[in-house]
């Protein structure tokens, strides 16, 4: 049956401070609320003390946003999906967010070791009046460990309720995908970052949010050229889509830690305030 962990988490808004409160099952809970930025925003730390999965494991996560909260959740460090002897490893969220609650999913990377077979499932509903920031990245095999992903297999849906929606089947025998110029052109580390509303936003907000990533986009390629392979896309009138490729998860790492800084305060006035758990 493999090792099975579920977390549910509730915030709300009491005169002024987002409280969180959580219920665990299994090796997977929160750390002590940490408030960097004052009472209004709480940002939680997830901790998964194994690390990693291996076939059979499952994590589950809820999340539930109540009207004028604000909660910025990330993780200390890269979920792995280890290899596997024949059953799937699953990692699932499902969050939903009220009018004028804000979300900021940020975890670390998914590393999907040579051998594994990985489900990643994440689903987002909003209400009118809500907002979030959420990221992805996925990092295929250990390259700076001479370890590619040679064997295996992750599957992924990212959707946001109504808005958007992203599945793929990523196999490593599937060399049409990952090496061909129109699929992944040999690179191994992916990331997505979106933006989303629960109602649409104000058009000139939307070309600042857009402006602001293809500036980044192009100060990047002057100091690293060729390194990454970003756009930014407005897929439906209330959702921003950063989508970008390299050879490594640390250059995409810190493209989307420079992109939220600047949307977080063009979309929603909030400093550039990161999670104390990420360092320098």
């Amino acid at each position: 049956m493999g090792w099975q962990a579920a977390l549910r988490l509730e915030y709300d808004l009491a005169e002024g401070r987002t409280r969180g409160h959580s219920e665990h099952s299994g090796p997977l809970r929160v750390l002590k609320a940490l408030y960097p930025e004052g009472d209004a925003v709480c940002h939680h730390v997830l901790v998964h003390p194994p690390s990693g999965l291996v076939g059979g494991d499952g994590i589950g996560i809820r999340l539930t946003l109540g009207a004028g909260s604000h909660a910025v959740l990330t993780t200390p460090g890269a979920t792995r999906f280890y290899r596997s002897l024949g059953d799937e490893a699953t990692q699932t969220v499902d969050a939903r967010v009220a009018a004028g609650a804000r979300l900021e999913w940020l975890p670390l990377e998914n590393l999907i070791y040579s051998g594994a077979l990985a489900v990643n499932r994440q689903r987002f509903e909003l209400e009118p009046g809500a907002a979030m920031l959420g990221w992805d990245l996925l990092g295929l095999g250990l390259p700076a460990s001479d370890a590619p992903f040679v064997a295996g297999r992750v599957r992924q849906r990212i959707e946001v309720a109504g808005l958007w929606l992203d599945a793929a089947s990523i196999a490593a025998d599937d060399l049409l995908l990952l090496d061909s110029p129109a699929g992944l052109a040999g690179r191994r580390a992916l990331a997505t970052l979106w933006c989303a509303w629960g109602a649409a936003p104000d058009g000139d907000v939307v070309n600042l949010l857009l402006d602001s990533a293809r500036e980044q986009f192009a100060r990047l390629e002057v100091t690293q050229p060729g390194r990454v392979l970003a756009g930014v896309t407005q897929v439906h009138p209330q959702l921003l889509l950063v989508r970008a490729m390299a050879d490594r998860i640390e250059p995409l790492l810190d493209l989307l830690r420079g992109v939220r800084r600047e949307w977080r305060g063009l979309a929603w006035g909030r400093p550039a305030v990161e999670p104390r758990v990420w360092g320098t």
